[in-house]
């Protein structure tokens, strides 16, 4: 399924989608870029893309500096500005549309799933008209354009001279096509990059207080998780973005590395720290229900261990001392079963996961961080050894 068709998903009582009205997408609504009753992520996207791209495009062309010009860089050799222009911008934007269908999901799950019970619905139904109205608050917004506005202007061209080096002109000064990289392009990259992540903290607000609901949890669920594990999907809605961002830096270092002989060495670090630091803010909304899944578990393992407890004494009284046994119910319950069936209900308790996470989730952040990652590799490394090195570190 495309991205626009899961935009187009209205919201319904249970469902929240993070994206829908809020303010950027109103004033679109407004000017008739996008339809009344859409998100718009694919007209929207290749139209930030040409605004990007297009104008930087023309001016080298017309001024030289696309390709093979005599002195410094061109164009062509930043890899860095295409890959922004024309892959992050616009999965930035592409990504609204997967986010609201998976969050809309996970919503509806939540109600069918029995987890929010019928005496709780009306309270979930009223947390979720509140998220929308801080969905559509302007407060947010001021501070995502007014942080944009005062990173540029304090973020100057001067500072970025390799960067900058194909839109000089011949006295030294920055030409047209710097100033629309510099005062467009970065301005447009960044606000998007700050609206994800404002939606990641509200979407981590969302789940942190539904966790405040008295929900209904399964402690023996074979999902280990509670009933919930359907919300480790959760980090899969921020795939296009995770990839967006991955792209962008990887593409930086390609540059660094082809045009600046650095090495892959030079960037294993900060590689490191920035797989580390995502990860763990891709993971956020999901440790918001790690309190409430503590407790669910540890309330569980107590009554479980009584329940488990009684069973297995009366059936060593029965069976090992031979004692006449009162006609016990626990004994014969169909739903309990013996005690190696009463054992792994014991177990199951004993094994819910505190936080809703396992492979799953984190392939849904790392494979889409480590493929642009793996692409700049490939020019140092030979395509055999890579994929030995990756499976060596896995097994």
């Amino acid at each position: 399924m495309s991205a626009e068709s899961l935009a187009a998903q209205p919201e319904t009582d249970a469902g929240f989608s993070p994206v829908d009205n809020e303010l950027p997408l109103r004033w679109f609504r407004r000017v008739h870029l996008v339809p009344a009753t859409e998100l718009g992520t694919g007209r929207r996207a290749l139209f930030f893309a040409a605004v990007s791209w297009l104008p930087l495009m023309g001016w080298a062309a017309y001024s030289g500096g696309l390709a093979d010009i005599k002195s410094g860089e061109s164009l062509a050799q930043h890899y860095g500005i295409h890959v922004r222009c024309l892959v992050a911008i616009p999965l930035f934007i592409l990504a609204e549309g997967v986010l609201q269908a998976t969050v809309m999901r996970i919503g509806s799950n939540f109600v069918s799933s029995g987890v929010v019970p019928l005496a709780q619905q009306a309270v979930f139904v009223q947390l979720i008209h509140r998220l929308r109205s801080l969905r559509d608050s302007t407060l947010p917004w001021v501070f995502v354009f007014g942080a944009t506005i005062v990173w540029t202007l304090m973020d100057q061209p001067s500072a970025h001279e390799d960067v900058m080096s194909w839109a000089m002109s011949s006295d030294g000064t920055l030409a047209f096509g710097g100033w629309w990289f510099a005062y467009v392009v970065r301005p447009i990259f960044l606000a998007l990059l700050l609206g994800w992540v404002w939606r990641l903290l509200l979407v981590t607000y969302w789940l942190w207080r539904v966790g405040r609901l008295d929900l209904s949890f399964v402690p023996t669920h074979p999902d280990h998780a509670g009933g919930i594990a359907f919300v480790e999907k959760l980090p899969g809605a921020f795939a296009l973005v995770t990839f967006a961002i991955s792209a962008a830096i990887a593409s930086r270092w390609a540059h660094e590395i082809v045009h600046h002989g650095a090495t892959l060495q030079s960037f294993r670090l900060p590689a490191a720290i920035f797989a580390i630091v995502w990860t763990l803010l891709m993971l956020l909304p999901l440790l918001a229900l790690a309190p409430p899944l503590q407790k669910a578990r540890k309330s569980a393992a107590s009554a479980y261990s009584a329940l488990v407890g009684g069973q297995g004494r009366l059936v060593h009284r029965r069976w090992i001392l031979h004692e006449a046994v009162d006609d016990e119910p626990i004994l014969d319950a169909p739903e309990i079963g013996p005690v190696a069936d009463a054992a792994s209900m014991y177990d199951a308790v004993k094994n819910m996961r505190i936080i809703p996470t396992g492979k799953s989730s984190l392939a849904r952040v790392l494979v889409p961080l480590a493929i642009p990652m793996i692409v700049v590799s490939m020019m140092q490394i030979p395509l055999g050894e890579l994929l030995l090195k990756l499976a060596k570190a896995l097994v």
